[in-house]
Formats: structure tokens, sequence, C-alpha cells
């Protein structure tokens, strides 16, 4: 019995226990998985608080990132999936980093009804001044973890990645 019951007389609605009882039992795998998406969620807060004490959005930056990753020219069908959006947002998305001059768009060079996407020396000079801290603001919070636990979680990870 919660302490608003105890305080309130309420009477125990059965139904409404017997939810309670589901989501709080999970088998181990649920368990495991609400537990990772926690731990991320949390993860990724620390890495948007430090993009917008910066006054920038990190959606932005992984779009950057990826870009760069991929030799700073890619497909925006290739981009939405890597990103895990669809290809109608990926434009809405794109918007303000060419506006601001971060990325260009132009014709694909041998199918001129596709468009490339390219990091400019303005995004490269962004990424390049801001990642260090990011990271390093990530990186307090894998301190919790020894190099044979992050070298584990790695692995781990890894497993769950090839579905």
């Amino acid at each position: 019995m919660d302490n608003l019951q105890k305080e309130n007389l309420l009477p125990i609605d059965p139904k409404q226990d017997a939810l309670q009882e589901y989501l709080l039992h999970l088998p181990l795998p649920n368990e495991a998985f609400f537990t990772m998406v926690e731990a991320t969620a949390k993860l990724v807060a620390v890495s948007e608080k430090y993009w917008q004490s910066k006054g920038l959005n990190g959606a932005r930056i992984r779009i950057l990132v990826e870009i760069a990753k991929d030799g700073g020219t890619m497909l925006p069908s290739v981009l939405a999936e890597k990103i895990g959006v669809t290809k109608a947002n990926i434009s809405l998305l794109l918007n303000p980093l060419e506006r601001d001059g971060y990325i260009v768009r132009a014709e694909h060079a041998r199918d001129g009804r596709k468009t490339v996407i390219s990091i400019t020396d303005a995004g490269r000079t962004l990424l390049s001044g801001h990642l260090p801290g990011n990271r390093e603001a990530v990186a307090r919070q894998m301190d919790k973890l020894d190099e044979q636990e992050l070298h584990q979680l790695i692995v781990l990870l890894q497993k769950l990645n090839v579905l």
C-alpha cells in the first residue's frame, strides 16, 4: 500500500494492483532492456545539456557527425537511415543546418534526380571546436565503469547490434 492510500484510506483497486505488479516485476530480458534504455537516456541528456550550454542542438550535431564520418558527403536517404528518421523528415532536419552554413546541398554528379549533402568548412570547424568538450562530458559519466567493464559493455552491446 502506498502512502497516498494509507493517508487517504483509499481502497486498493485490484486492477491497479495487478498492473503495478506487472510493471514492477519484469522478466530478466525486459528488466535489462529498460535498464539500458534508462541509462542511455541519462547519457544522452548529459550530451544534450552540453550542446545546449553552447547554444547548439544535439540532433543537428549528430547529423554533422554522421556526414563527417562518411567522408563529408552523403545522400539524404542514407543519412535518414543512419539516424533513424524517415526520408520525408530528413529535409526538415537539414534546412537549419543549410541556413546556418554548416552543410550544402548539391545535385548528384551522376544522377540529377538525387541530391547530395556535404559538410562545409564551418560545419567541420563547429565539430572540431565542440566535440572534445562533449566527449569529455560523456566520459565523466562513463568513468563509473573501469576499463574492463567498458570493454565488456561494448562487447555486450555489439551482440545486440547484430539484430
